[in-house]
C-alpha cells in the first residue's frame, strides 16, 4: 500500500518542489496551502506522513501541529516541519509540540530522503 504524505506550504512553489521529492520516494502527495486545509484532510484521510511549513495565513503550522495531534489518530503521522525558522528555540518549541523532525529551508531530496529513514517512514 503506498504511504501519503501532506505536505502544507503556503508556496505553491516549494509544495511542487516537495510533491516531487516525496513521489520519487513512493509516497503519493497531497498538497494543502495552509493549517486549515491541512486539517481538513487529515480529518478525511489521516496521511502516514506531513511536511509542514511554518509561516502560513488562515493556521500557521504551530496551531496546526497542535490541533492534528489532538484529532483522532492525529498523533500517527510522522510530522517533519520544513521551514525557514533557524532559532534553535523554536526548532525545540516545533518538536515539543509533537514535531519529529525539523528541517530547515533550503531543502533537498537528500535530507527529506534521510529524514524519511530516520523516522522509519522508509
Amino acid at each position: 500500500m503506498t504511504k501519503t504524505c501532506l505536505i502544507v506550504d503556503d508556496s505553491r512553489v516549494m509544495r511542487k518542489v516537495a510533491m516531487r521529492i516525496v513521489e520519487q520516494l513512493d509516497f503519493e502527495g497531497v498538497e494543502a496551502a495552509d493549517g486549515m486545509e491541512a486539517l481538513t484532510y487529515c480529518r478525511a484521510a489521516m496521511p502516514d506522513a506531513v511536511l509542514l511549513d511554518w509561516t502560513m495565513p488562515m493556521m500557521d503550522g504551530m496551531a496546526f501541529l497542535q490541533a492534528l495531534r489532538q484529532e483522532p489518530g492525529g498523533k500517527a503521522p510522522i510530522v517533519i516541519f520544513c521551514a525557514a525558522e533557524t532559532e534553535p528555540a523554536k526548532i525545540r518549541q516545533a518538536i515539543d509540540a509533537g514535531a519529529d523532525e525539523y528541517i530547515m529551508k533550503p531543502f533537498d531530496g537528500d535530507i527529506i530522503a534521510a529524514k524519511f529513514e530516520e523516522t522509519g517512514l522508509i
